[in-house]
């Protein structure tokens, strides 16, 4: 019997579960990385609250539930991080850590790739200077 293809990213990805380790994956490495420390500046003291939005987005954005519209409404994801410098640095530090994140966690390898490149073209849109 062959195996079922998932229907959605976030299927493939493996659910809720899975894409909260993920991102609290992203979020533990900016605090344990040295090679973070932007990004970690970049966030304030506490790293909760970015958790939370970004587990909530992600699982909409790999098409499960949208956790994040129901609660804020569309992203708008430039706008919202137009505040933050978002260089050429950054950007690559964010993509570093969720690569990073996504390996540790075991994302599957072809979906890695798939993110990857999603999130490349995402983050050089957010690029601000």
């Amino acid at each position: 019997m062959a195996e079922q293809t998932p229907s959605t990213a976030f299927e493939w990805a493996g659910g809720e579960a899975r894409v909260r380790e993920l991102v609290d994956r992203f979020y533990d490495l900016m605090d344990l990385e040295p090679a973070y420390a932007r990004l970690r500046a970049a966030h304030g003291d506490s790293l909760e609250s970015a958790r939370d939005k970004l587990f909530w987005f992600l699982c909409g954005w790999l098409g499960g539930p949208d956790h994040y519209i129901s609660r804020f409404g569309h992203p708008r994801l430039r706008a919202r991080h137009m505040p933050f410098r978002i260089g050429i640095a950054e950007r690559d530090e964010w993509l570093a850590c969720m690569g990073q994140a996504m390996q540790e966690t075991g994302v599957d390898p072809a979906l890695q790739a798939r993110l990857a490149e999603s999130f490349a073209g995402t983050a050089d849109w957010m690029r601000n200077v």
